[in-house]
């Protein structure tokens, strides 16, 4: 279920040994790539042009020649990006970050402390990586955020909708198994382990902790609570809530979230009442009681 590595990607990191990285470098960044290793701090931080492209990159940076890095996006020290990737303009690959061959990391994208598998593809203003959401109030009633110091690792062939959020983990990694598809804008909070093939509709939310199988779909504007576990299988229907485990494969919705024949049954019940006589959305009712005298409406909601 767990994601498998970026780095494995680079098992056979041969690629590298087929030309002189100078020959991809503009005259600038060759003679940057040149200086002697006991060179001023300054130095060591120098970012140089990829002529595949024109983005700027960390000459401490592991990147394959086949590699397209467009104008304006950067790639920080000691990254590491597979044949064959490609990295929008805007975006930002930071510090040991690990891409794997064939990504496509789209316009104004920001990967931080994580490592992205195989054929990936992370579109527009997607964030990965960033601190989560955690917070304590220590013994003078201050509060004080808590350290988050894991990563986030994303399996092969997933895909991350454009402006969706996954953060990276305060006492494990976050996981994102193959496979998976994430709609836009979807937040996805520190710790949180989705299984493979796993599908997530646009504005769903996932709090911290929550442990998720494999083969899971969740309908748009799902929420789930924080450190909850589903199983392998469950479908939950359109802006459900999901507040405790479901260990049982299924359909499932509401809120709290059900199984989805308890749902619909309670959905109807709650039609059924609100059709009895005295109730304001009853249709023989005037619609001066529904909306108040001198109310211009006709009745329509």
């Amino acid at each position: 279920m767990a994601a498998i590595s970026g780095r494995r990607a680079f098992s056979a990191l041969s690629f590298l040994s087929r030309r002189p990285l100078s020959q991809h470098l503009s005259p600038i960044s060759s003679r940057a790539n040149s200086m002697d290793v006991g060179e001023t701090a300054r130095d060591s931080f120098e970012f140089v042009k990829w002529n595949n492209g024109g983005g700027l990159f960390h000459k401490t940076a592991l990147i394959d020649p086949s590699v397209f890095i467009e104008v304006g996006a950067i790639v920080h020290q000691e990254a590491i990006i597979g044949a064959d990737a490609r990295i929008g303009s805007g975006s930002i690959v930071g510090p040991f970050v690990t891409i794997g061959q064939s990504a496509n990391i789209q316009y104004n994208t920001t990967l931080s402390n994580c490592s992205v598998g195989l054929s990936c593809v992370i579109q527009n203003g997607a964030s990965i990586g960033q601190d989560g959401f955690g917070f304590f109030v220590d013994n003078e009633g201050n509060m004080m955020k808590k350290p988050q110091m894991f990563f986030v690792r994303i399996g092969d062939n997933v895909e991350i909708g454009a402006n969706s959020c996954i953060d990276r983990g305060s006492w494990r990694d976050t996981v994102i198994g193959d496979y998976t598809k994430i709609d836009n804008l979807v937040q996805i909070g520190h710790n949180v382990v989705i299984g493979k093939c796993c599908m997530l509709c646009g504005q769903v939310g996932i709090a911290g902790s929550v442990t998720m199988g494999d083969y899971c779909t969740l309908g748009g504007r799902v929420a789930v609570k924080d450190h909850v576990t589903i199983s392998s299988k469950v479908r939950l229907a359109a802006n459900s809530c999901v507040t405790k485990d479901i260990q049982e494969p299924g359909d499932y919705g509401g809120f709290p979230a059900v199984p989805i024949h308890e749902w619909r049954r309670q959905s109807a019940i709650v039609r059924q009442l609100a059709k009895k006589k005295g109730s304001p959305v009853h249709k023989d009712i005037p619609a001066h009681r529904v909306f108040g005298e001198g109310s211009h409406h006709k009745g329509e909601m």
